[in-house]
């Protein structure tokens, strides 16, 4: 189903909004989550042992992740720090910590733009030859990899979204997923305030095409901080290896 919703999206629409918004679109139902940055929710845990679902990797993932085998994403790239901390568990054994997991991210700038693309009317800004907010972390014994980054923009038809790719220490793939942030008063999306785009035309997760469906905020991190010191992000990804 990922590809197909892929493939269509390319068909879709000749300009570049639509072709992004639907490159990422899956079939939902509405839900609003709201949170603070303070508040424990989404992910899953041992308690709970809920698996994370399977999203598309969108139009936009790294090319060559091996080659960006680093904790410190930012590249250059400016806004406010994020350490993104994000806990793999293995859904068939209760969701115990997964160690040597290989984990990729990567996520669009305070702009809303992605490295290693661009010049085409999917995204007019051409990033094509740097590799900036990308990069990829073993699993220490506790199942976690901590990547230090930029909070991410917002870009036409989507929430603020980090996207994670998992493969097992052979290279095997088990999950392609995404992560959600919360939102409402007072939550970093809210502090942020998509830097200078504002937050008019902003997709909220309830009518995002990858997270509308998630009525138990299963993909929404914790997401603690301020825009002094920086924000932290918390998640756990339980998946079957």
């Amino acid at each position: 189903m990922e590809r197909k919703n892929f493939l269509r999206s390319l068909l879709i629409g000749a300009v570049s909004t639509p072709a992004v918004i639907n490159a990422c679109k899956k079939s939902s139902v509405a839900n609003e989550t709201v949170g603070t940055t303070s508040t424990v929710t989404g992910g899953s845990s041992t308690a709970n042992c809920v698996v994370a679902p399977t999203e598309t990797e969108g139009p936009f993932p790294t090319k060559v992740p091996a080659s960006y085998v680093r904790s410190d994403i930012t590249d250059g790239r400016t806004g406010h720090k994020l350490t993104a901390k994000i806990t793999i568990g293995n859904s068939s054994s209760n969701c115990s910590p997964m160690a040597g997991a290989i984990v990729d991210i990567w996520h669009c700038d305070a702009d809303g733009n992605y490295s290693e693309y661009g010049g085409t009317g999917m995204q007019p800004t051409n990033y094509q030859s740097v590799h900036f907010l990308r990069g990829r972390q073993t699993t220490d014994v506790n199942g976690l990899v901590t990547f230090t980054s930029i909070f991410p923009g917002w870009y036409s038809g989507r929430a603020t979204h980090i996207h994670v790719h998992v493969y097992n220490a052979a290279g095997k793939s088990l999950k392609v997923t995404q992560i959600a942030f919360p939102e409402g008063s007072g939550t970093a999306v809210a502090l942020v305030n998509g830097y200078s785009k504002g937050m008019s035309g902003y997709t909220y997760n309830k009518n995002d095409n990858v997270f509308s469906d998630d009525a138990t905020g299963i993909e929404i991190a914790t997401v603690t901080g301020n825009t002094s010191s920086g924000f932290e992000l918390k998640i756990q990804l339980s998946i079957p290896a």
